[in-house]
C-alpha cells in the first residue's frame, strides 16, 4: 500500500494531542505556524490549555530521537516532521490573497502536494483538520482534506445507543410478562442482543393495542416491569414511555452512573432534580443534591461581573433555578433562595469548582454534559465517591465548544463506552413535553 502524507491543522492536536499517532505508518506533518497557534495557547487554564501543554512536551520528548525538522520515527512506524519550508504563496496567491495562518497552512500542504508530484511515485498529500471552512478552502486548490475522525466513539449520531428498542411480540407473551417476574426474554427471542438496564417497548405484533415496558436486567437475560414507572415523584409524573424508563433508572440506586440524552423540552433537568429531591430530602439516601453546569469552555473564569460567586453564577445557572422554582411551587421572588438557604443540601455549582474534590454520598447532576470532552468527563466522574449517584445529561446536537461534534463529545462518549457496564444505564428522551411551540421549534429548527 502506498503511503501518504498527513498535515494536521491546530485544532487537530488541541483537540487529542496523541492524534500524531492516529495516522499508522505514513508520514504526519505538522507546519511551523502550527506550533506557533499552539504555543499561543499554552497558557490558557482550559482544555485547550491543557492539550497545548501536552503536545508541547510530546514534542519536546520526541526531540531525543532526532532533529523534527527533518524528521523522527514513532513507535508506530509512521514519521513526524516539523515543516519549515513550502511557505510560499505563489501556488495559492490569486484565490487567497491573505497570509492568514489559515492560509500559511494551506500553503505548505498544497507546496507539498506539488512537491510529489513531481517525483518517480508521488505521495498522496491529505490535509487533515477539524474546521470545515479549511476543508472547504483545501477543496478549492484541488487538495484532498479530511475531518479527523479517530475520536469518535461512532461514526454517526443516528448510530449512538438509545437505551431502548421496540419489539413485536405476541399478545400472549405480553401477558405472560406481567404474570411471570422475572420474565426470561432470553427462552422466547433468543438472538436479541440485549445491554444491561436496556428497556424493551413490547407491542402486539398484530397491530393491537397490547403492549408493555420492559427493563432488562444487569445480566441481560431476563425483563423486568418498571417500578416507578406510574409514580409521581416529587410533584413530577412521567408523561411519556422515554420519561418512564428516564425515572426508573434516576430512582434505581443500585445504577450509580445515568445519561440522559435529548432535544430541549424533553424533561431531562426536571426528572432528574425530582428524582434527587426525592432521594436527599424524603428517602435520604444522600446527604445533598449537587447541580452542576459547564461555564463553556469549561475551566474559564467567570469574569468581572458583579458580585461574589454565587451571584457571578446565576445568569449561567437560571435554566436549573427555573426548574428548581417549579418543584417548589414558588410565588414570590426570593423566596426559592430562602428554601434552599433553609435547607441546605442542596447545591448549584459550576463545573469549574469540582475539579480536585471527591464526592461521596451525595446526588450529582451535570447538566450539558455534551459541551465537555472526553478528558473533562473523565475528570468529573472520577471525582465521584462511595455512595454516590452521577447523572450526565444533554443534548448532542446542542454544542457550544469550538472543537466537539456531535459524535465526539464527552456525554457520546460515556453512553457508548459504559452500555455494556452494570452500573451505567442510558435512555434518549424523544418527546417534547415543555409546550406544543416548543416541540415544534426543536423539530424544525
Amino acid at each position: 500500500m502506498r503511503k501518504k502524507i498527513y498535515v494536521l491543522d491546530t485544532n487537530v492536536l488541541l483537540q487529542d494531542p496523541l492524534s500524531i499517532y492516529s495516522f499508522q505508518d505514513n508520514e504526519v506533518i505538522i507546519p511551523a505556524v502550527v506550533l506557533e497557534e499552539v504555543d499561543s495557547k499554552k497558557r490558557l487554564m482550559d482544555e485547550i490549555g491543557r492539550n497545548a501543554r501536552h503536545v508541547a512536551r510530546l514534542l519536546d520528548n520526541l526531540r531525543q530521537k532526532g532533529q523534527l525538522h527533518t524528521g523522527v520515527t514513532l513507535e508506530n512506524g509512521g514519521q513526524l516532521r516539523v515543516e519549515l519550508n513550502h511557505r510560499s504563496f505563489n501556488q495559492m496567491q490569486e484565490l487567497f490573497i491573505d497570509k492568514t495562518n489559515d492560509n500559511r497552512i494551506l500553503s505548505v500542504s498544497l507546496n507539498l502536494m506539488i512537491e510529489e508530484k513531481q517525483t518517480e511515485n508521488p505521495r498522496p498529500v491529505i490535509l487533515v483538520s477539524k474546521d470545515a471552512l479549511m476543508r472547504v478552502k483545501a477543496d478549492a486548490l484541488g487538495m484532498p482534506a479530511e475531518d479527523f475522525l479517530s475520536d469518535r466513539v461512532v461514526s454517526e449520531y443516528s448510530s449512538i445507543y438509545e437505551g431502548y428498542q421496540i419489539l413485536k411480540v405476541s399478545v400472549d407473551l405480553i401477558r405472560q410478562f406481567y404474570t411471570q417476574v422475572p420474565f426470561p426474554i432470553k427462552n422466547f427471542v433468543p438472538e436479541l442482543h440485549l445491554y444491561p438496564h436496556e428497556f424493551l417497548i413490547l407491542r402486539d405484533e398484530l397491530g393491537g393495542s397490547s403492549s408493555a415496558i420492559a427493563r432488562v436486567g444487569e445480566d441481560g437475560k431476563n425483563i423486568y416491569p418498571l417500578f416507578y414507572g406510574d409514580e409521581i415523584i416529587w410533584g413530577v409524573k412521567a408523561r411519556n414511555a422515554q420519561q418512564k424508563m428516564a425515572m426508573e433508572l434516576l430512582m434505581n440506586k443500585d445504577i450509580p452512573l445515568v445519561t440522559l440524552t435529548g432535544k430541549a423540552g424533553t424533561g431531562k433537568t426536571l426528572l432528574s432534580l425530582a428524582a434527587g429531591l426525592m432521594q436527599t430530602e424524603d428517602e435520604r439516601l444522600y446527604k445533598k443534591l449537587l447541580v452542576a453546569r459547564p461555564i463553556v469552555p469549561l475551566g474559564k473564569d467567570l469574569g468581572f461581573l458583579p458580585g461574589e460567586k454565587e451571584e457571578k453564577l446565576r445568569p449561567w445557572m437560571q435554566p436549573i433555578y427555573d426548574n428548581l422554582e417549579y418543584l417548589f411551587n414558588t410565588k414570590q421572588s426570593g423566596d426559592l433562595d430562602k428554601i434552599l438557604a433553609g435547607l441546605g443540601s442542596i447545591q448549584v455549582e459550576a463545573l469549574t469548582y469540582i475539579r480536585g474534590r471527591s464526592i461521596p454520598e451525595q446526588f450529582i447532576i451535570v447538566d450539558e454534559a455534551q459541551n465537555l470532552t472526553k478528558h473533562e468527563v473523565k475528570t468529573i466522574l472520577t471525582r465521584v465517591g462511595e455512595n454516590s449517584k452521577i447523572v450526565l445529561m444533554g443534548d448532542p446536537q446542542q454544542i457550544d465548544h469550538p472543537y466537539l461534534d456531535e459524535v465526539n463529545n464527552g456525554l457520546t462518549y460515556v453512553v457508548e463506552l459504559f452500555k455494556n457496564q452494570k452500573m451505567a444505564a442510558h435512555i434518549k428522551l424523544e418527546k417534547g413535553e415543555r409546550s406544543n411551540l416548543a416541540q415544534l421549534a426543536a423539530d424544525l429548527l
